[in-house]
């Protein structure tokens, strides 16, 4: 958890905003940082956390957020957290298995039927009481994250059928449970994309379904060792009228071993 970012979005485990899509894209940059900071915020503030990850291992995670403060492992065990290992169950939907009971990556199978699969994973798994197997806990609003949402393009399903799994996604778990929602999406390059496909196309359409957006980049003058990258932190909020209000800020960062740093353009000591 990162005390400078938390400043920044005027949040903290103990009061944030609920019913909220924050969209994570990253180009030319590494973003993952960003989803080990809201995966072990929400874990302390004690939300029901569902955690699609369908890139890294739960080991993965699990190792991060322990330097971070956190353990899955224990988060799981007490009902906090539920974690689809995408690679694992990948495997198991390509080489089936009599016992194979979890159906949330049935789409691999066919790609053009959608992810109403995994949608229906996501809907009961924060669905419920907010009490854990062993009845002793109670968790707060629910919470999804999904690192990253991008690969479910390059495994055949359209940019339609994405769009339309974080729309009901977030209508559940934003709207009816007033929980919040993490998606993470990586853009490849610069160039635009022809037609409607591609990740270009799906974080246009995420970035109109989304109250606040944190898209990080590459340095625009290149590597250095001291400054990392830079993130843009926008917000969107509908006003009376439906009319939509946007600020934008721009911050640069460096990530440590145990958190990162960051500050406005050029105020870094390393430019200094």
């Amino acid at each position: 958890m990162f005390t400078e970012l938390n400043s920044i979005l005027n949040a903290s485990p103990d009061s944030f905003t609920q019913g909220e899509f924050i969209l994570v894209s990253e180009r030319q940059g590494d973003a993952s940082f960003l989803i080990y900071h809201f995966l072990s915020f929400y874990l302390r503030a004690r939300c029901r956390v569902c955690f699609l990850g369908l890139v890294q291992s739960f080991c993965h995670y699990n190792a991060v957020s322990q330097r971070l403060g956190v353990s899955l492992t224990q988060a799981k065990e007490k009902g906090q957290l539920v974690f689809l290992e995408g690679l694992k169950e990948s495997l198991s939907v390509l080489i089936p298995d009599e016992n194979m009971e979890n159906q949330a990556m049935n789409f691999l199978r066919n790609p053009a039927v959608g992810l109403r699969s995994l949608y229906e994973f996501v809907r009961s798994s924060l669905t419920g009481s907010g009490v854990s197997e062993e009845g002793a806990e109670e968790w707060g609003p629910p919470v999804l994250l999904v690192d990253d949402l991008s690969v479910l393009l390059s495994l055949g399903v359209s940019t339609g059928a994405v769009l339309d799994f974080s729309h009901y996604c977030r209508a559940t778990v934003c709207s009816q449970q007033q929980g919040n929602m993490v998606m993470l999406v990586r853009c490849i390059g610069d160039e635009e994309e022809d037609g409607d496909e591609g990740s270009e196309s799906l974080l246009k359409g995420l970035s109109h379904q989304c109250s606040l957006a944190l898209h990080v980049q590459g340095l625009p003058t290149g590597y250095c060792k001291d400054i990392h990258g830079q993130v843009e932190v926008c917000w969107r909020r509908r006003r009376q009228g439906d009319e939509q209000h946007t600020q934008k800020k721009l911050f640069q960062y460096k990530v440590h071993d145990k958190g990162a740093s960051f500050f406005a353009r050029g105020t870094s000591s390393a430019v200094l």
